[in-house]
């Protein structure tokens, strides 16, 4: 599949203005570049694989992203209100959610949200 499903979710989250007021710490792929900045939002592509085939060929991917939303002492109340930002802004690109979990990393003091989704892309005819 020729679709690239980072750069449509990179896009739709620095283009958001509702998260962008919210998330002061940035959006980030995989890697932090300042891991002192809450809140901020990090992304993985979790699985990026053909899906389904006929005739041998491939007929759609399923993509899978963990959004994780990290926050301190200091602004884990705003927590809930970024993640239904997320929700809403994975869901007006197609994504659906499939799992949620809330998480504290003791050693860093960070409380981490994770939230996983996934779509179909379904392979265009030449």
């Amino acid at each position: 599949m020729s679709f690239d499903a980072k750069a449509e979710l990179s896009a739709a989250l620095v283009n958001d203005f509702s998260l962008k007021e919210l998330v002061t710490g940035g959006f980030h792929n995989r890697v932090a570049s300042d891991v002192n900045a809450y809140p901020r939002i990090m992304y993985t592509e979790l699985k990026n694989a053909d899906d389904s085939y006929a005739d041998n060929q491939a007929q759609s991917s399923e993509v899978r992203f963990q959004i994780s939303i990290f926050t301190n002492s200091y602004t884990v109340s705003q927590e809930t209100k970024i993640a239904k930002e997320i929700d809403r802004l994975m869901k007006s690109i197609g994504y659906g959610r499939y799992d949620s979990q809330d998480l504290y990393e003791e050693t860093d003091k960070v409380f981490h949200k994770a939230m996983r989704y996934k779509k179909a892309f379904f392979k265009e005819e030449k």
